[in-house]
């Protein structure tokens, strides 16, 4: 089926386009903006198409499955891509404004493509070993990204980045042959069946493990996240935003996707442990925030604790329980990524990252304060923007299983989030201006008179990704329609495995 692979070459041939016009900037800004429309109306249509017939899945070269190279989409597939898709324009509308000449000549937008195209491949593929592949093409793109001319905090943050991932693309792989020789076979659906009646199921828990292990690294989850607020701050605002919005995410998916596809033999044991991972979690990630003085240092920690929410559906586990983590999802791509453009904004009223040296910001320029504000409170749950909804949804599926102890954490975690959001509000914008002369008032003034133009491109896609977080909030019930589709799938996987499968079966 078409466009279950168009949302992998468009990426590539974008960056292919791109970089045969490399000495031309304005080339390749106006190729990788008209690459990334298509890949979100190609996304739209996958989604539409999922939501209308049902799974999506092809065999490349025309092998059957389990043998050759599967490619399926269902609900949460289908969500998943659209939301790469539409990170992705955000990134280059407001990189057109963000990015300089230096890194837009060392290869930017090609790498910027070729990440997103191993995102989606990741989403889309019904392999494992092949999404070990996608895993390592996104992250050998995301590797030049943060390093792309950094100066050498960039370069530091890069080398932990580079190193921690590393090691677990190591660990993915000794994984995948562990479970290569326990089943004989690694695609996903192939699995689902030969694990049920596995000889050794002692065995299957430990390689569970080791995939707990490795998607965790890349999801940030306690105690294995340690790496991301050293590494994500460093890259111009555009390469955090979009890595804040995505890469995470392809983590938690693939958490998902195994843990509810794969690893069910034991779901006490399992699924009670990744609970107990993704409260802790939170609270890891909320007590960093509160101890940071740089702005995006805290958003950062932001990610990490956000991240605990998303992997408390699974470990739930229930289909009420996946609808939620797949609402919350959606929300938490959106407002994280629209944080940290904000977070670009400010830098170049402030120059600096350092809260203590910012403010006047919402007396000066209110419009750009708000632009923070209504995503940062979405993210603390304030009703009645989306986070509130996905947190209202986690909460109350929590209760209906007993699970108290996760249900009070994210309570807490939640006034704690809000809390830092208002410490955050009011250093950096409520309170009074450096004084007239300081160096914060005349970066300022010089930044804005010399560069509106620019001011008014990133804020461009800002503007759309706040009216996203409302509306998400005011359109909740048809939002978590489409997340409870998601979850019925997840839960009850059969439908998912006939359509690989099919004659095989």
């Amino acid at each position: 089926m078409a466009l279950l692979i168009l949302p992998i070459i468009i990426p590539f041939a974008t960056a292919i386009l791109s970089l045969l016009f490399r000495r031309s900037a304005a080339a390749q800004r106006a190729i990788s903006l008209l690459g990334a429309t298509a890949l979100l109306g190609a996304a739209i249509a996958l989604l539409n198409v999922v939501w209308s017939d049902g799974i999506q899945a092809t065999q490349m070269g025309d092998w059957p499955a389990p043998f050759g190279i599967t490619l399926v989409a269902d609900a949460f597939s289908a969500i998943m891509v659209t939301l790469a898709a539409l990170t992705l324009l955000a990134t280059v509308v407001y990189s057109l404004a963000d990015i300089d000449v230096r890194r837009e000549a060392f290869g930017y937008y090609p790498l910027l493509n070729v990440m997103v195209m191993g995102i989606c491949g990741a989403f889309l593929t019904g392999d494992i070993f092949n999404l070990y592949v996608w895993f390592e093409v996104l992250l050998i793109a995301s590797f030049v990204l943060m390093a792309l001319d950094g100066d050498q905090a960039q370069m530091k943050g890069a080398i932990k980045y580079v190193v921690i991932n590393l090691i677990a693309s190591t660990l993915f792989l000794v994984a995948a042959g562990l479970l290569y020789g326990l089943a004989g076979t690694l695609n996903m659906a192939d699995l689902a069946v030969k694990l049920r009646d596995v000889a050794r199921p002692d065995l299957v828990a430990t390689v569970a493990m080791l995939f707990l292990i490795v998607f965790g690294i890349k999801a940030a989850v306690f105690p294995l996240f340690f790496w991301l607020p050293d590494s994500y701050p460093t890259p111009p605002a555009a390469i955090s935003a979009i890595f804040a919005g995505l890469l995470t995410k392809v983590g938690v998916y693939a958490l998902i996707r195994v843990f509810t596809l794969i690893f069910v033999q034991d779901v006490a044991y399992t699924h009670t442990l990744i609970l107990v991972i993704a409260g802790l979690t939170m609270v890891a990630g909320v007590l960093g925030a509160l101890a940071q003085t740089e702005f995006r240092r805290v958003l950062s920690f932001l990610i990490v604790s956000q991240v605990g929410y998303a992997v408390m559906g699974l470990g739930l586990y229930t289909s009420g329980a996946l609808a939620a983590s797949v609402f919350y999802i959606i929300e938490d791509v959106v407002a994280l990524q629209c944080l940290f453009l904000v977070s670009g904004v400010v830098y170049r009223l402030n120059r600096s990252e350092n809260i203590s040296v910012m403010g006047g910001i919402y007396r000066t320029y209110p419009g750009i304060a708000l632009l923070f504000l209504i995503p940062a409170l979405s993210l603390a749950g304030f009703p009645p923007l989306s986070g509130f909804f996905g947190k209202l949804a986690l909460l109350q599926s929590g209760l209906a299983v007993e699970q108290y102890a996760i249900v009070a954490t994210a309570l807490v975690v939640a006034a704690l989030t809000l809390f830092c959001i208002g410490r955050v509000w009011s250093d950096a914008f409520l309170k009074p201006s450096p004084a007239p002369g300081s160096a914060g008032v005349l970066v300022r003034s010089a930044a804005l008179s010399s560069s509106r133009a620019q001011m008014i491109g990133m804020l461009i896609p800002v503007v759309v990704l706040v009216a996203l977080v409302i509306g998400i909030g005011l359109l909740a019930e048809p939002v978590f329609g489409l997340a409870t589709r998601a979850a019925e799938q997840l839960w009850s996987p059969s439908d998912y495995i006939q359509v690989v499968l099919g004659e095989a079966l």
